[in-house]
């Protein structure tokens, strides 16, 4: 709704600059009608507005306000003047009347008609106050103070002498003064005792009337603090039966009330911020909402708070989170701040990125639904609202719904972006998109950008990001091919492939899930979503440079061995897949030529890497190449010493996967013919002085076919 106003908690008084959104016209006119009542019966009255906290009481006051002054009287005049007095400006009973007066007297008409009684009402003000408290309340000077005290003198200015003039001036002037205070329960003890006295005793007068408004409740324990009333409820009740002539309990705000509210505000917030709510999303909010945040949203300044403070922080999110979730996050910011602190203490748990071991076994039925409300409780969260919070938390998080024992899809919270995937939470924590990710617009343009070959920041930035960030990038690229939105596969292959050896690991691992094994899973995917007769040129493109061959090499091998990928060799039959290996193969060939010119043991880690890359795509060709490079000069031993990876105990050295890419790269039978002197311990032939080199030989001879076998991956 435009104009919805979500920051102002002024009062409103029903005026178009002010509309009344809550229906409390009809009240304050009911309140107005009293008013008139009481007038008529007694020349003096007190009136309370009694409503919680929040229940837009202050409005009403100011409705009532604006009708009394629209309420035309005789000659023009209105037939109430107006005095509002802010009691917490006073601190003391001599202040405070002073002011009471001040204020009955500026709200009587200005002009000469009424100017005598103006005059007497301020004498009164002056007489019940001392010097020294009218001084400095009026700014007198010392000329004006002497003057002051000889006019007291030479006549008749007692207190009560005063009293009886302004008694008699105001009745027969017939002219009501209405005296507004607001917020009573706010005063400390003794200041309210101050307010009561001066409208019990000191205030009493002919045509002088009070509308006073306060939370009962919370003013009943304002006065059990005092020494007059004590700790006594019913005392308390009693002194202010005695204090109010008639009370005006606001009407309840009811739950359709409540409703409706709610649901302008969040119309005009979902209005002013360009969001619309999808049918899922307005079944996810109506279920928080009426099961959880309505209980706890029951005043209208809780509720325009609420959204309040949606709105204040929603802006550059608008679009980037999911709008419910962000809501959900809201309330607990707002209403149970120490829950939003601990969403940060347990960000891996609540996100499914922990790695502590605790979280994976198997406990009893329950066991994690107690652990979270015993956060919950230390959080600070009442008891009566524990299992409530804890269905909130289940809401937002799969973790925590899996907790519960309602099971819980790990994907559903990035595919909303919400806090619950790891790849959003913190924009719900930063107020915005952090500097480290991609806004979704710029996301969107740079696949669009990639997928029509154009350049532009947007693609510019997904490419870094998919080199600094490869984990990220590539499960919010694996999110929108899940939900069938079409990615341009080829451009990315390439991308990553040109960055491929720079790829980083997933910072919220440490480290422990490489990237490259991350890209080795998608790229396969990828590749497959090309169509068959695109698929060689991209295969083909991604091994221009040695680290894209290798990825291309790794990509190939995994799409064409889908049921087998410790497969030797690609079982697929495609005529794609043929064209695919033969370019390969080339490429292959290129990126290994200037090895050729060095000898076995001055092989580059890049080196090894392509010629076992090779027996993928063509194991004769690679087998040939080898044995070329044995007859001229290269030597076996420290050629498997380059090609083999020193391993860890328990890790064998020569595993199943290694043993059988050395068939493919040698035959076995070839490779212990050319190493039955290293393996025989020929007198002829020294032993190897590089240890490496002697735990191969010594793998092997475990490996030779002719000897008892052990498990071989795994510790004898």
């Amino acid at each position: 709704m435009p104009g919805e106003r979500f920051f102002n908690d002024d009062p409103v008084d029903g005026s178009a600059d002010a509309p009344d959104l809550l229906g409390r016209q009809q009240y304050a006119r009911h309140a107005v009608e009293l008013l008139h009542q009481v007038r008529e019966q007694s020349e003096s009255g007190v009136l309370a507005l009694i409503g919680p906290w929040g229940s837009d009481k202050s409005s009403v006051l100011q409705m009532a306000i604006q009708h009394l002054k629209n309420a035309a009287g005789g000659a023009g005049t209105s037939v109430w003047s107006v005095a509002e007095l802010n009691p917490w400006m006073y601190s003391d009973l001599e202040s405070l009347t002073l002011a009471l007066f001040s204020e009955i007297r500026a709200a009587l008409p200005d002009d000469g008609q009424w100017s005598e009684l103006r005059r007497k009402v301020g004498a009164f003000g002056q007489a019940v106050s001392p010097l020294g408290k009218l001084t400095g309340l009026l700014g007198l000077d010392s000329s004006e103070l002497i003057k002051l005290v000889a006019e007291r003198v030479a006549g008749d200015t007692s207190a009560s002498a005063a009293k009886r003039t302004a008694e008699t001036a105001l009745r027969q002037a017939g002219l009501p003064v209405l005296v507004v205070m607001d917020d009573l329960d706010r005063l400390a003890p003794e200041e309210l005792l101050v307010v009561f006295k001066l409208i019990r005793l000191v205030g009493h007068l002919p045509n002088v009337y009070y509308l006073i408004s306060f939370d009962e409740q919370t003013l009943l324990d304002v006065l059990q603090r005092t020494d007059l009333v004590g700790s006594n409820d019913q005392r308390a009740q009693e002194f202010l039966e005695k204090l109010i002539q008639v009370r005006l309990d606001l009407p309840a705000f009811r739950d359709r009330d409540i409703a409706a509210m709610t649901t302008r505000l969040l119309n005009a917030l979902l209005d002013s911020h360009g969001v619309s709510m999808t049918p899922d999303q307005e079944r996810r909010f109506s279920e928080a909402y009426f099961r959880h945040l309505q209980d706890r949203l029951r005043t209208p300044r809780a509720i325009k708070r609420y959204f309040g403070q949606a709105g204040a922080t929603l802006g550059s999110l608008a679009g980037e989170v999911d709008i419910v979730d962000f809501l959900i996050v809201t309330f607990l910011r707002t209403s149970e701040p120490g829950v939003y602190r601990m969403l940060g203490r347990h960000r891996a748990e609540l996100t499914g990125t922990s790695i502590d071991p605790a979280l994976h076994r198997d406990s009893r039925p329950g066991e994690h639904a107690e652990r979270w409300k015993e956060r919950l409780r230390q959080a600070g969260v009442a008891r009566d609202n524990l299992d409530g919070m804890l269905a909130l938390l289940a809401l937002l998080f799969p973790a925590v719904q899996q907790a519960v024992g309602n099971g819980s899809d790990p994907r559903a919270a990035a595919r909303r972006r919400g806090i619950g995937s790891q790849d959003y939470f913190d924009r719900y924590v930063v107020f915005t998109v952090p500097a480290d990710d991609l806004p979704e617009v710029v996301f969107e343009q740079a696949l669009a950008q990639l997928a029509a070959g154009t350049e532009g920041d947007e693609a510019t930035q997904l490419l870094l990001r998919l080199r600094d960030d490869t984990h990220r990038i590539i499960r919010r690229i694996d999110q929108l091919r899940a939900d069938g939105i079409p990615v341009p596969a080829a451009a990315l292959l390439q991308a990553m492939a040109d960055n491929y050896g720079q790829l980083t690991a997933d910072p919220e691992a440490m480290g422990l899930l490489g990237a490259d094994r991350r890209v080795r899973s998608f790229a396969p995917s990828l590749l497959l979503n090309l169509p068959p007769d695109q698929r060689p040129s991209v295969v083909a493109s991604m091994a221009a440079t040695p680290d894209g061959a290798v990825l291309a090499t790794r990509t190939l091998h995994s799409a064409t061995n889908p049921d087998d990928t410790a497969s030797e060799h690609t079982t697929t039959t495609e005529p794609w897949a043929a064209q695919a290996r033969d370019a390969l193969t080339g490429r292959l060939a290129e990126h290994l030529a200037p090895a050729a010119q060095r000898s076995a043991p001055d092989l580059t880690d890049q080196d090894s890497t392509l010629i076992w890359m090779w027996r993928h795509t063509d194991p004769t060709g690679i087998r040939t190449w080898l044995h070329d490079r044995l007859d001229h000069g290269w030597e076996l031993l420290p050629l498997l010493a380059a090609l083999i990876t020193p391993q860890q105990f328990p890790f064998p050295l020569i595993d199943n996967d290694t043993w059988a890419g050395l068939d493919a790269l040698f035959t076995h039978d070839d490779l212990y013919t050319r190493l039955t002197p290293h393996l025989n311990n020929s007198p002829d032939t020294p032993p190897p002085t590089d240890q490496h080199q002697t735990n191969i030989l010594q793998a092997l001879r475990d490996r030779r076919p002719d000897q008892p076998q052990t498990t071989p991956d795994t510790p004898s």
